[in-house]
């Protein structure tokens, strides 16, 4: 008999598991391979039979491979769907023919709630890995929680973050120590692209928590309190999640303010993002 199982994960921090759907997507799959190669996994989720959620509020998923293990993805609340029509579907979507119409694409939330478990917690799903949806109140057992190594930062020249990249970074202080350190220490003008619209919007940082605090404005916020960034969150809330951040130029510390919003302006004229981007000022 398992010591700890998901289950009683589930009821720590407040869930019914007999409410969470467990999701076991496999690398091994023709269907789910081509989504995970190009980071939509959080898509391929949302696409489902219409009922696929009745009687469930939550869906854990889990991803696996050869064999009956599988590593921790994320939890997400539901909250209904849309039908699955071309109009909905995501650019770049593998499966053309899952935008009929006939299937539901689901409103899926990221809860919070797990998140230190993400791509550390390992179950085992048991002999039954054909039956890739199970309830949550089903046993599986943990089998590991694995640590996470120091990650070095990677160089200012080399930076490019998604959006959920990013906010692993800024909520993980322990793991990314030296990306904390590394961003706290500058001012710089910034690059937010919305990769479904190749729409730029060229931002600046020059507060006391150097770029870090002005980009973890971002996470907290989704907006950062940009209006057009704003506009473009009220007709698709789940936008987010495709936008690109990277550094434009870095400024000492030191740097007056004037000096840094100089700057910030010259790349706004030099990419047009004023005209053509989500710069409004």
């Amino acid at each position: 008999m398992a010591i700890l199982n998901f289950a009683d994960i589930l009821q720590k921090v407040g869930i019914d598991p007999k409410r969470v759907k467990v999701i076991r997507h496999s690398l091994t799959s023709e269907q789910f391979k081509p989504c995970y190669k190009k980071g939509m996994i959080w898509e391929y989720t949302r696409t489902q039979s219409r009922n696929f959620a009745k009687d469930f509020d939550y869906w854990a998923v889990f991803i696996g491979d050869e064999g009956t293990m599988a590593r921790f993805y994320a939890l997400y609340k539901v909250d209904g769907f849309v039908p699955a029509t071309p109009e909905v579907m995501p650019v770049g979507f593998p499966h053309v023919d899952w935008f009929t119409g006939e299937n539901g694409y689901f409103n899926l939330e990221h809860v919070d709630l797990l998140q230190e478990y993400e791509d550390r917690l390992i179950i085992d799903w048991g002999r039954g890995t054909l039956a890739w949806n199970q309830s949550g109140s089903l046993e599986k057992p943990v089998v590991a929680i694995q640590s996470r190594a120091a990650e070095v930062f990677s160089g200012y020249e080399n930076l490019i973050l998604s959006f959920d990249q990013l906010n692993t970074i800024i909520k993980n202080r322990p793991v990314y120590e030296s990306w904390h350190t590394a961003l706290e220490a500058v001012k710089a003008v910034y690059l937010i692209v919305d990769t479904v619209s190749g729409q730029q919007y060229v931002g600046s940082a020059y507060g006391n928590d150097g770029l870090l605090g002005r980009w973890k404005a971002y996470i907290d916020t989704r907006d950062g309190g940009n209006k057009k960034i704003k506009e473009l969150l009220c007709k698709d809330p789940e936008r987010y999640h495709k936008f690109q951040f990277s550094i434009l130029q870095i400024l000492p510390k030191s740097a007056s303010n004037e000096s840094v919003m100089q700057c910030e302006a010259l790349y706004k004229n030099k990419l047009l993002s004023k005209e053509f981007g989500m710069n409004d000022n």
